[in-house]
């Protein structure tokens, strides 16, 4: 059974401070909606005091703090560990900018060494750019592999959770053609039983996973791509064997309704589009992005940086707020 744990200390990195990230972690933070959590942003000071200028922003008040145990939690406040970072005279709000990647670099660096640390319960990030990081020479193509090489997590797992479908990703940020390549064997059975572990972690035992097929109806028997009979069945058939209650391949017309309608505990998705779209569609605004088998939490909103309305006040912080509770939620599965 999991501990209860009261007001979670959530650890937020401001994202690339000339996208929609300050914006949407002031408005997630200055209403009721993240009233469970004790959220420490982590960023630039004048990243948020500009952002407050924003047109229809709340009004909060910036406190300013050096660790998470000075925070106050008062309504109206932003409690922020102030990084610096971002030279006002050059930054541009809805540009690209290596310095703007490399600040938000730092910031997600100091979140993860808050959560390893014990100091965070978890990290919920709002959204970077990639090519921010690359302007900024930050090796790293997303979230993902920076929390995984800075919390020593080769490979980790990416699960989005939508009202109550959860799925997992096999391949992630490659084309479709390597993603193909990628469909083997000895990859689902790895990664099956990776996401089990995840799945026990977070408290959901019981039930069934699906494997969705590749190919249109699974393929057929082989009819029109065999996939399915090489790669996937195989491995279904061994992880049956091996004890994992697991079913597939299931066509991917049907196999995300029928978890939406409870019949899977959650779905692999075999490459990044097929169940981007599945969950988004359902709803953009409250797919949650939880990145698994690491030692940390962290739980992320799924949606870009929006440059084009980077500025304007109208961001919707639904996700964010989203994000913050998903957070909440399982923080009672990670220690503190």
């Amino acid at each position: 059974m999991k501990a209860v744990i009261e007001n979670p200390c959530i650890a937020i990195p401001m994202g690339d401070p000339a996208g929609i990230g300050p914006e949407i972690i002031i408005k997630a933070l200055s209403g009721s909606a993240c009233a469970d959590a004790h959220c420490i942003v982590i960023g630039d000071r004048h990243v948020f005091e500009n952002a407050l200028t924003f047109p229809g922003m709340p009004e909060m008040t910036i406190r300013l703090i050096r660790e998470p145990n000075e925070g106050v939690w008062t309504p109206g406040t932003l409690n922020l560990i102030d990084l610096g970072g971002v030279d006002t005279d050059t930054f541009e709000v809805g540009a690209v900018s290596g310095m703007c990647g490399k600040a938000a670099f730092a910031c997600i660096e100091k979140s993860i060494a808050l959560a390893l640390a014990g100091q965070a319960h978890a990290v919920c990030t709002p959204p970077i750019n990639k090519e921010a990081l690359r302007a900024a020479g930050i090796d790293f193509i997303g979230h993902t592999e920076i929390f995984g090489a800075l919390t020593d997590t080769p490979d980790p797992l990416t699960l989005f959770e939508v009202h109550g479908m959860r799925v997992f990703f096999l391949t992630r940020h490659v084309s479709l053609r390597k993603a193909c390549d990628l469909i083997t064997k000895e990859r689902i059975i790895d990664y099956v039983a990776r996401c089990h572990d995840t799945l026990n972690k977070l408290g959901v035992t019981g039930g069934t996973m699906a494997i969705a097929g590749l190919n249109p109806h699974s393929g057929e028997h082989g009819l029109f791509g065999d996939e399915e009979v090489r790669e996937i069945a195989p491995a279904v058939a061994y992880l049956r064997a091996e004890g994992y209650n697991v079913a597939g391949p299931i066509g991917a017309d049907s196999v995300f309704h029928l978890a939406l309608q409870g019949r899977f505990n959650s779905v692999l998705s075999l490459y990044h589009d097929q169940g981007h779209i599945a969950t988004k569609t359902l709803d953009f605004d409250r797919t949650i992005a939880i990145t698994g088998g690491m030692p940390i939490l962290r739980t992320s909103v799924d949606h870009g940086t929006a440059f084009d309305i980077a500025g304007k006040g109208i961001a919707s912080a639904v996700s964010m707020e989203e994000a913050v509770k998903v957070a909440v939620k399982y923080a009672p599965c990670f220690g503190r």
